[in-house]
């Protein structure tokens, strides 16, 4: 990447010719289609999102850097875009491509003092991993330990809050955030805080210092990458090299095995929200490593979510009138959670047919390569669409519901099939 291509002036000016293209967009759409009929209005707003989706993805895509990350935080909270736009900055969660090695290596000199052959024995030129604020390489410590080694490019947080402005902008111009003034403070604030945590890598080696001690304290299967702290900065972080099979190899194993580890990533998933109320918010399957004894790996502890005790006790609550199929109680927990815009408005058969839908993976035995509560989910989508502006995105909920479905998913591809009720009961125990 070319240097000036990363000065704060050229990005600025790509961000803010973005900013105009979109609002002008927008104008443009709503004249031409001052006089047509709803469905051709839809279609329109609906073909405009798409192209703006895709603007945004492609600029924010080529900017290497926290923008980058903005867009990819920004396309974790679904929720709040049209699903053109959505799909259209999705693409974000992929890698981006390496920084040259003389640059990371500079980088890794300034951080931690010292010329780069004096701080390690070996240290891999190629990285095996590139995202938006880092990169990762394989090395070896002078006592012959291998580890690797996470490396921030260089004037990533510096760019940040103007670069987290420019996008709130743009995504204003172009009227599709689904939520009030107040709510897009909220949500902006948690984003804002989430990317100063990320880019901060000893708040990450603490979060792998924490979750490496009550995990091994409860289960010693779930494994935790150990923090190098003499190898470690502010921008360099080094960690023990954990090696485990993907997700894809681990789906191939017996059942009792995939099983195993589907219930090893449920428990460790339920025990981080309801008792030490912090939570791994990344499932992203490549975060996560198997060993065909059962083991589950979890990587990269940049995006830690914390619950308020009030919160959790919250969550329970909402589970245990969601098992009860309580729809009053369970209106008022969405009420408090600003989840829901109007309390009887939604139909008290569809809530009984998405808790049925909802539950399911959790209560029965359920095949989840079958999946068939996904299925029977998008007919219920459907026959819920009218109703839909009933509910609201809600930053106590977004990450919970992404983290949540994101391991959904992971239990897809590592095609548990299993009866998960009493461990549903241990997370959550039913009130006598």
């Amino acid at each position: 990447m070319a240097k000036n291509a990363s000065s704060p002036g050229r990005r600025f000016m790509k961000l803010a010719g973005m900013t105009a293209s979109i609002a002008t967009k927008t104008v443009s759409n709503s004249i031409r289609n001052f006089n047509a009929d709803e469905d051709q209005k839809n279609e329109s707003r609906s073909k405009m999102f798409q192209d703006i989706g895709l603007q945004i993805a492609d600029t924010l895509g080529e900017m290497k850097g926290a923008v980058m990350k903005v867009g990819q935080i920004a396309s974790q909270y679904k929720d709040i875009f049209p699903p053109e736009v959505a799909k259209a900055i999705a693409k974000l969660q992929r890698q981006a491509p390496p920084m040259p090695f003389a640059d990371i290596k500079k980088q890794v000199e300034k951080e931690l003092g010292k010329p780069l052959a004096q701080i390690f024995q070996h240290f891999e030129e190629q990285p095996f991993a590139a995202a938006s604020i880092g990169q990762v390489h394989k090395a070896t410590l002078p006592d012959g330990k291998e580890v690797v080694v996470k490396v921030q490019y260089p004037g990533v947080d510096e760019a940040c809050e103007s670069d987290l402005k420019q996008v709130r902008l743009a995504l204003r111009l172009m009227g599709v955030l689904k939520v009030d003034k107040k709510l897009q403070d909220r949500l902006f604030q948690e984003i804002q805080d989430s990317l100063h945590e990320e880019l901060n890598y000893e708040i990450e080696a603490q979060n792998l210092d924490v979750f490496r001690t009550f995990h091994q304290n409860l289960d010693p299967q779930i494994i935790i990458p150990q923090v190098f702290p003499d190898y470690s900065s502010r921008r360099v972080l080094t960690l023990s090299l954990e090696k485990g099979e993907s997700i894809e190899t681990a789906s191939t194993w017996d059942v009792a095995t995939r099983n195993a580890m589907g219930r090893r990533l449920v428990r460790a998933l339920g025990q981080q929200m309801f008792f030490l109320k912090r939570f791994h918010c990344d499932p992203h399957p490549g975060n996560f490593a198997f060993r065909p004894d059962g083991s589950v790996i979890i990587y990269d502890f940049g995006g830690v979510k914390t619950l308020s005790t009030d919160l959790v006790e919250r969550f329970k609550s909402l589970v245990r009138a969601g098992r009860q199929h309580d729809i009053p109680v369970i209106e008022q927990h969405l009420m408090a959670l600003d989840a829901l815009a109007e309390q009887g408005k939604f139909p008290v058969e569809l809530y009984q047919k998405w808790l049925e839908v909802l539950l399911r993976p959790l209560t029965t035995q359920y095949d989840f390569a079958e999946n068939s509560a996904h299925h029977d989910g998008v007919i219920l989508v459907k026959k819920s669409l009218k109703y839909w502006d009933t509910f609201k995105p809600s930053p106590d909920t977004l990450m919970v519901n992404r983290t949540i479905s994101g391991h959904y998913w992971n239990l897809i591809h590592l095609k548990v099939d299993d009866n998960l009720n009493d461990l549903f009961e241990e997370l959550v125990p039913s009130l006598s």
